[in-house]
């Protein structure tokens, strides 16, 4: 499912409820580019399989929230780009994705504009070797949960806060020391 709805510009709803997604390997780039979608409903998506997700909502410019909290990612490892430039999304449930297997994370929410919490104190970034630019430029960023990241596998972390101008010390959670250095001083410890 590569590109499948790629640059569909003028898309802005679509049922996919009866797609038969059990064999899919990749959704690079599925919704990339549909800059006008608004909702998707994914809760019938079958994920098991896939292994790149990388770009699959990037440049969603009208995307206000989704709920992946059925994907089930335990095969996945590129997650690169996956909501870039989502300007408009506000609200996002991964509490169950399984990152036990990704290794690129890199841009994952960059440009998320209106996006003001995020919860990823369920991922498992042990095997994580890029988050450049992860959350770069979230400027309605708030609170950020980051309890359980590890960085012991990284590579590069450039960029990774930078533009965060809401993100504020006594709201941010985090517990992995390399990661302590990208945020300049500005985090909480537990």
């Amino acid at each position: 499912m590569e590109g499948m709805f790629f640059a569909c510009s003028s898309l802005t709803n679509i049922n996919v409820s009866n797609f038969n997604t059990q064999k899919v390997t990749k959704m690079i780039g599925m919704f990339s580019e549909c800059s006008s979608l608004k909702h998707v409903d994914l809760s019938s998506f079958n994920t098991e399989n896939v292994t790149n997700m990388m770009a699959m909502f990037r440049f969603c410019y009208s995307l206000e929230d989704i709920d992946l909290s059925n994907f089930n990612t335990q095969n996945v490892t590129n997650m690169g780009n996956m909501f870039y430039e989502c300007n408009s999304l506000t609200n996002i449930n991964l509490s169950n994705f399984n990152t036990e297997r990704v290794t690129n994370m890199m841009g994952m929410f960059c440009k998320c504009k209106s996006l003001k919490k995020l919860d990823l104190s369920s991922f498992n970034t042990k095997n994580v070797t890029n988050m450049h630019s992860m959350f770069s430029w979230c400027t309605s960023l708030t609170h950020v949960n980051l309890y359980n990241f590890n960085t012991r596998s990284i590579e590069t972390m450039r960029f990774m806060f930078i533009g965060c101008s809401s993100l504020k010390k006594e709201n941010v959670i985090i517990n992995d020391e390399k990661l302590l250095n990208q945020f300049s001083g500005f985090c909480i410890i537990f």
